[in-house]
């Protein structure tokens, strides 16, 4: 009987402290990183990511940081297709693969398997811009809604980018989303997963360290870094990484949308809703190891848990 090869995930919400836990591991465990993060993959996008700084990134490389431009989009499929094949290179190497990141849909499009979701169609994709900006999204919420009531109930009615997805994969395909959601690819991930969750035990600390880090992106020049960025790309407010937290509140202050207070205020509440939205995740996700990221000694813990689990020098 084939043993499969083990790989750890070491998950959890924004500002649990997963980044450092993961460069001790390094230090200690024969592992090699992949980053699992829809915001880190964008070059030059380093203080509203909290991007490892480049003495960490030397002292602990990770895969999957700086890969495309921000004017470019990456996918939980695109994510799929490079981590099986950095996960199968870390593992010829004799090394064990750890994914650490927050981007929830990454790892369950990882563990799971995608569903036959049709691809973007630029023309398609167009054409609804065209509605959108003619009639409103409320007006094609109520679209969605006459042709798959189950994924419109789901969505706000503002909520622009899924709801244009949606009626975009109805369109192409002539089936709702919720119906092709069901349909799941049933592709059993090669690997003896070990599922670690970074969960604060108090979450009102996990908000102070929210507030505190947005605090700090705003005095190390985050509004300065978007400047930067709009001058060296061609960017819009819908692209995929200028819809990343901090980074869409940063481009109202620039538009004269917000006040200096309103970005600090504005971008806290998003991050506070991005870390419930990972907690909520994990808690649905089966067979985690739930680990209190706000004790002492972290890393240690997840190291006795991988040498339980028989990975150790």
């Amino acid at each position: 009987m084939n043993i499969l090869p083990p790989a750890i995930f070491l998950m959890g919400p924004t500002a649990s402290g997963k980044t450092g836990v993961a460069v001790e591991l390094v230090q200690k465990l024969p592992v090699e990183l992949i980053s699992v993060d829809s915001a880190l993959v964008f070059r030059d996008m380093d203080i509203g990511t909290a991007k490892p700084d480049a003495a960490t990134l030397a002292r602990a490389p990770h895969h999957l940081i700086d890969i495309i431009p921000p004017t470019e989009a990456y996918s939980a499929a695109a994510f799929r297709h490079d981590a099986l094949r950095l996960m199968a290179d870390i593992t010829a190497r004799g090394k064990v693969p750890l994914l650490v990141g927050g981007t929830m849909l990454y790892f369950k499009a990882l563990r799971e398997g995608l569903s036959p979701l049709p691809q973007a169609d630029a023309a398609l994709r167009a054409e609804l811009d065209a509605e959108i900006a003619q009639q409103g999204i409320e007006h094609l919420h109520a679209r969605l809604a006459e042709v798959d009531a189950e994924t419109a109930a789901r969505l706000h009615s503002t909520d622009t980018q899924r709801i244009q997805r949606a009626m975009e994969i109805y369109r192409l395909s002539g089936q709702p989303m919720s119906v092709l959601l069901k349909q799941q690819e049933q592709n059993p991930l090669p690997y003896r997963i070990l599922p670690i969750a970074l969960i604060p035990s108090d979450r009102a600390v996990l908000h102070q360290r929210i507030a505190t880090r947005f605090a700090e992106m705003l005095e190390q020049g985050l509004v300065d870094e978007l400047h930067r960025l709009r001058k060296k790309y061609t960017l819009h407010p819908n692209m995929t990484s200028m819809r990343c937290v901090g980074y869409r509140q940063a481009w109202q202050f620039i538009e004269n949308e917000i006040t200096g207070p309103q970005l600090l205020e504005t971008g806290i509440a998003a991050t506070r809703q991005l870390a419930k939205r990972q907690l909520t995740w994990l808690r649905s996700t089966p067979d985690i190891i739930e680990l209190d990221c706000l004790k002492p000694e972290l890393a240690s813990a997840v190291l006795t848990i991988a040498e339980q689990a028989g990975i150790a020098h």
